[in-house]
């Protein structure tokens, strides 16, 4: 066997032990988290979290996401037509991990715009301008505040209301259950408490349809 041969095989078999590695570490990480859900489930859970679907479907989505989080904006129409899809059958509650620059402020600028009954058409907003004010080189998040009153947000209300105590205490919760989760990426999915172990769109819509099955 040639010299070049060897090089190959051996590059062959340093990719395959290090696929077969990280096949691994995401079991292991994925045990971590089931354990520490399986210890404490209200880390999963918050009254706080904000839901759409009904209080008494039988599958339940739990989401981890930043605002600023390109994943996170990508899976939203996706996340909102598995409850379309499945309508009564499905709920998802948002919790928040807010790891891009200025993604807490959008967090707060978030919950202060539920006390306006604006939560989810202030996140479409987030989402769909996110372009502008996350860019990973240059992130202005100054730049969502021009874009508030187009969907009818008092902007001056949001700027008193996003200080408030009980919205400090949200993120701060939420960050909380997240490290002792285990949680470090988003969006981080879990149905049922179960979480998602392969990303990807299909995955979560199996891991739902099987959900949907077994309660069925």
């Amino acid at each position: 066997m040639n010299q070049r041969k060897i090089v190959v095989l051996i590059a062959i078999a340093l990719v395959a032990a290090f696929a077969i590695a990280a096949m691994v570490y995401r079991s292991k990480a994925d045990e971590k988290v089931e354990k520490a859900i399986e210890d404490s489930p209200n880390a999963l859970v918050r009254r706080s979290a904000k839901t759409l679907g009904p209080a008494d479907a039988k599958v339940h989505i739990v989401e981890f996401m930043d605002p600023g989080c390109e994943a996170c904006r990508a899976f939203h129409p996706f996340v909102e037509k598995l409850l379309a899809d499945n309508a009564g059958k499905v709920r998802v509650s948002i919790r928040y991990l807010p790891l891009h620059h200025g993604a807490d402020t959008m967090v707060k600028i978030l919950e202060a715009a539920d006390k306006q009954g604006k939560y989810w058409e202030t996140l479409h907003l987030m989402f769909e301008s996110q372009a502008e004010w996350a860019s990973h080189h240059h992130p202005q998040p100054e730049k969502i505040w021009p874009l508030l009153p187009q969907i009818g947000i008092d902007v001056e209300a949001i700027r008193r209301d996003m200080s408030a105590p009980d919205i400090a205490a949200i993120l701060e919760q939420d960050l909380a259950d997240a490290r002792s989760l285990g949680i470090r990426k988003t969006p981080s999915f879990f149905v049922n408490g179960q979480p998602l172990r392969e990303f990807g769109y299909e995955p979560l819509a199996q891991l739902v349809s099987d959900a949907i099955a077994a309660s069925d």
